[in-house]
């Protein structure tokens, strides 16, 4: 397969459409070899629009939607990033060359060696990985200016916003299957938070999230 091929087809047919038009987030998509973050049988379709298995239940997101959620994060490099469910490691790699610093936490042991292994290979030095529940952040290094959950939440968590930094950024997939909106969340004084609702999507849940209370006859 021609590697070089695919990716520019990923960006121009996939990704650039999708209302992707940061320059510096369409060169990431050449810079971060994503063909390197899945299992060598999967590699054909690492360029592919779907989400690609990458073990104990997870996939990885669809590139356009990488795009997109990057886009609207605008994370800069001064910046203190948390990612919520570290996966194959590909977003967190990105992640990486935009920020100062990731915190990538990842609650499946095997799925973070995996990852581990995937940025070891890429040589990123700004990340650091934990193994640990994150769904209600990961408040050992808080504040930060951005934090990403790469699940879906029916409910955001108060205790994950208060962990956001004054002008922080919080980019989650908020709702219950079939209707779920991929939210940017801003802080924009303590306790005040401006939503925007970018785009719908469907997305496993994360783990363990909170959950909204249920009417029950």
């Amino acid at each position: 397969m021609d590697f070089e091929q695919a990716r520019f087809n990923m960006v121009e047919q996939q990704i650039r459409p999708w209302r992707v038009a940061d320059q510096d987030i369409l060169d990431l998509a050449y810079l971060v070899p994503r063909e390197e973050f899945v299992a060598p049988a999967l590699r054909d379709l690492a360029f592919a629009d779907l989400e690609i298995p990458i073990g104990e239940g997870e996939r990885m997101w669809q590139p356009r939607i990488e795009a997109r959620a990057l886009q609207a994060l605008a994370v800069r490099k001064p910046e203190r990033v948390l990612e919520i469910g570290t996966g194959s490691g590909y977003l967190t790699a990105l992640l990486a060359h935009r920020a100062a610093q990731v915190v990538s936490v990842e609650l499946r042991a095997g799925l973070a060696e995996f990852g581990r292994a995937n940025l070891a290979r890429h040589g990123v030095d700004n990340i650091t990985l934990e193994v640990g529940d994150g769904a209600q952040g990961w408040p050992g290094h808080a504040p930060y200016d951005v934090i990403v959950l790469t699940g879906s939440v029916p409910v955001l968590s108060e205790r994950l916003l208060a962990q956001l930094a004054p002008g922080g950024r919080l980019f989650a997939v908020i709702g219950d299957a079939p209707v779920m909106v991929a939210t940017l969340v801003t802080c924009i004084g303590p306790g005040n938070f401006r939503r925007a609702a970018l785009f719908e999507t469907i997305l496993a849940p994360l783990a363990h999230c909170d959950q909204p209370a249920r009417f029950r006859f």
